[in-house]
């Protein structure tokens, strides 16, 4: 079936395409070898970041996953054990990266993305007996993607977090979104970065660059993930052009967060008043909607299937769920035409 208008992709954040001024940024960067230290927008990018999130320094890498994938093994020996919210990205969406490269295992707590101090302390295995891994980090996701992009509250963050420092443990944040939990929370990045030993952020979702992670932490641990970057293939030459791109939507992008969680809202608003679709708006906190269909109603493989042939592009996470996600390449109007047709297709 053919559209009326282009196809409004609702898949991730991450389809974005560069911005002409982000374009301009990139075509003008002066760029160097980044191996030697001498590519100076990667260099401004590292410390404007770090300094951002209140760490000593910062380490660029190409993806969001692969930032994840360097903090596990700076902070976790093989054989460790790694508590973890219900269903996180480091458990679901790195294809058992975890275990493949760092030889950990990850045990999930709390629910719909958040657990707080006790569920920690629950979970945490005792030292010094044989038959136990050692738990020995926890690590928050911060907006968590499957609950739907909910913000970890600050508050039970910062007991979370006092908790592993009594127990020996290091405390790692995925901050792939924690631009929109900024923004969503009213809470500067350095403030909810402040509780952790290593912060990680994407420049690729909200801010709209196409490609590029950094890790943020003490100089000892950044030096102990330059040494994991380059082991797992990250360590890259000119990379001064990715940088340009994320100065530029550091700079330019990440105001206008608020109108994609607007969006995001509105689209939930017009979904939750359908008998067929299960949608608590509670969850939508940011640009993230993940909903699921009521039993009788068409499954979520049909409903993507249809909705795109009506030009709208959402994802199936499972028979019943769906999620849709905003971003800078979707307007409102964008939005409204996308809710409009899955309704349609509801019935």
């Amino acid at each position: 079936m053919t559209t009326a208008h282009p196809p409004i992709d609702l898949r991730s954040d991450t389809v974005t395409r560069p911005t002409p001024a982000m374009r301009a940024a990139m075509a003008a960067a002066p760029v160097g070898d980044d191996q030697y230290g001498e590519d100076a927008l990667t260099n401004e990018l590292q410390a404007r970041v770090a300094a951002l999130l209140g760490k000593e320094q910062g380490l660029w890498l190409p993806s969001g996953t692969m930032a994840n994938q360097v903090a596990l093994r700076v902070l976790t020996r093989p054989g460790d054990e790694v508590v973890v919210s219900r269903e996180a990205h480091a458990g679901w969406h790195e294809t058992g990266g975890s275990a493949a490269n760092s030889g950990v295992q990850l045990v999930e707590i709390g629910a719909r993305g958040v657990f707080d101090a006790a569920a920690l302390d629950a979970a945490i295995k005792p030292r010094g007996l044989p038959v136990y891994p050692p738990t020995t980090l926890v690590e928050i996701e911060n907006t968590h993607n499957r609950s739907g992009g909910i913000v970890f509250p600050q508050d039970e963050v910062v007991r979370v977090c006092a908790l592993a420092r009594s127990r020996g443990l290091a405390t790692f944040l995925d901050g792939a979104r924690l631009w929109n939990a900024s923004v969503a929370s009213g809470s500067a990045e350095g403030e909810l970065a402040a509780p952790f030993d290593l912060v990680a952020v994407s420049f690729s979702k909200g801010l709209g660059a196409p490609g590029g992670s950094l890790l943020a932490g003490s100089r000892d641990l950044i030096a102990a993930a330059t040494r994991q970057r380059r082991m797992l293939g990250g360590a890259m030459r000119q990379t001064g052009f990715f940088a340009a791109a994320a100065l530029h939507g550091i700079d330019h992008h990440r105001a206008r967060l608020a109108d994609d969680h607007a969006n995001a809202r509105r689209f939930a608003e017009a979904l939750a008043a359908h008998p067929a679709v299960d949608l608590d708006l509670a969850t939508v906190q940011t640009n993230i909607v993940v909903f699921r269909l009521r039993a009788g109603a068409i499954d979520a493989a049909t409903l993507v299937l249809r909705s795109r042939e009506r030009g709208v592009l959402v994802n199936a996470f499972d028979a019943r769920t769906v999620r849709a996600v905003t971003h800078l390449d979707v307007s409102r109007t964008q939005v409204e035409l996308a809710g409009a047709a899955l309704l349609e297709l509801l019935g």
